[in-house]
């Protein structure tokens, strides 16, 4: 009597279930086909062939077209090219078909099921019996099966055991499609939070006619989220230019949101104020308006200037953030800026405009993470203290006449050193320089 398949039948007779886009999703989710032996799946298929009493043991993925042997127990098929069969051939799209717990044959030959199946012969199948193998969601990817040549009843302690090595069989690849799966969204996530964290950098700073430029940006080792760093640097009117550094506390979307406002906040309010207090103090209100979050806060180095005949003569504001250093034309480094109030929690906020001039050869350098860096954990020379304010001051000192490049990656290399190429926080340097001949 033929088999009925609650699914229906293909225009060629076999279950429709083979054709299921879903299934066959599942299937190539896996990535097993056309895959070499591992002794993973073949030492399940060894237990089941060996408590069968050496019978032939498959564990196989069963496509539209094929029946694909991942293992083969006593079969000789040493080539992928070789270890399959057309999925007409094999008795696995029963198991498909019936969407059943098993599927089992005592004579072949004789059972009205698969009597006139066409591999009963070529194959010498007297006996034939298989387990689905389950996908994550009980899509069945293939079987596990045993063969024997000739006619016998199985056994409910071997059928016990060739259960056992399908599921085993399936959470084994469930377990590998889960990984790839998880560590494909990592690799999507990091490359979507790195793009975020560019779009709110710019990508190249904008030439300051009579100026020389430079800045970096380092992400921290394995991050993965979007941080609240930027940087700036704009021509707000007239002669006067702005630049900002700034950083937002926490990671991931509410960062970026907050980050985003201040950038274009700080935009926009440079064109109606020339003093930084005042376009940080607007700020403060944009955030507090817009609610970005409980505990959530900014700190930012902001300031405004213009070249003159003698060099750059401006005014800068902190704002919770550490000061900004100034390395003179002699190589003297002094710090620049006034502790004032961080961003986005208090309604009234203290800033101070804190007045400042570059002659030609001197440098102003901002910084966000260069300051409390520190050796990757559990490595040689990780007891090292933090990277602090003298450390960085006499790094910069190092870099005396050169100019904003090299004094940027100079810096950077330093960093790297001092952390053995482990940064514990995302790090941004800007620097702005009068060239000597300005």
């Amino acid at each position: 009597m033929p088999v009925r398949f609650p699914g229906g039948v293909r225009e060629d007779g076999l279950p429709a279930a083979l054709s299921d886009p879903v299934r066959l999703a599942a299937v190539a989710a896996a990535k097993l086909l056309d895959t070499g032996p591992e002794p993973e799946f073949d030492s399940l298929a060894q237990v089941a062939a060996t408590v069968t009493g050496w019978a032939r043991a498959f564990i196989t993925l069963v496509d539209e077209q094929r029946s694909f042997w991942k293992s083969c127990i006593e079969v000789d098929a040493a080539s992928i090219g070789v270890r399959q069969n057309p999925v007409s051939e094999s008795f696995c799209y029963f198991l498909v078909g019936l969407a059943c717990e098993r599927f089992t044959v005592e004579d072949a030959a004789a059972d009205p099921r698969t009597r006139d199946h066409p591999s009963v012969g070529p194959m010498k199948i007297g006996a034939w019996a298989g387990y689905p193998i389950l996908g994550p969601d009980g899509e069945v990817l293939g079987s596990m099966c045993v063969i024997d040549e000739n006619p016998r009843t199985w056994q409910p302690d071997e059928l016990a055991v060739l259960e056992t090595m399908a599921r085993s069989a399936g959470n084994e690849i469930n377990l590998r499609t889960s990984l790839t799966a998880s560590q494909e969204a990592l690799a999507a996530s990091t490359e979507l939070a790195r793009s975020l964290q560019d779009s709110l950098l710019p990508p190249i700073l904008r030439p300051v006619p009579g100026l020389d430029t430079a800045a970096s940006y380092l992400p921290a080792a394995g991050g993965t989220e979007v941080v609240g760093d930027f940087y700036d640097l704009f021509r707000s009117r007239g002669s006067w230019w702005c630049t900002v550094m700034g950083d937002v506390c926490g990671k991931g979307t509410e960062a970026a949101k907050a980050t985003a406002l201040a950038r274009y906040t700080l935009r926009a309010e440079a064109t109606q104020h020339l003093s930084p207090a005042a376009v940080l103090t607007q700020l403060n209100s944009a955030l507090l308006a817009q609610r970005v979050g409980a505990g959530r806060f900014l700190t930012a180095v902001y300031a405004t200037f213009r070249l003159t005949p003698a060099g750059v003569a401006g005014r800068l504001c902190t704002a919770g953030h550490p000061p900004a250093l100034i390395r003179r034309a002699g190589g003297r480094v002094q710090p620049l800026g006034r502790a004032g109030t961080l961003l986005g929690v208090f309604p009234e906020v203290q800033l101070h405009d804190v007045r400042f001039r570059l002659a030609p050869g001197d440098l102003l350098l901002y910084t966000d993470g260069a300051i409390e860096a520190r050796p990757r954990p559990h490595r040689p020379g990780a007891s090292r203290p933090i990277f602090d304010e003298d450390d960085l001051a006499a790094a910069l000192a190092a870099t005396h006449g050169a100019d904003a490049t090299e004094t940027v990656r100079h810096l950077d290399q330093i960093l790297a050193e001092h952390t053995g190429d482990w940064a514990s926080d995302d790090t941004a340097l800007l620097a702005l320089r009068v060239p000597p001949t300005a």
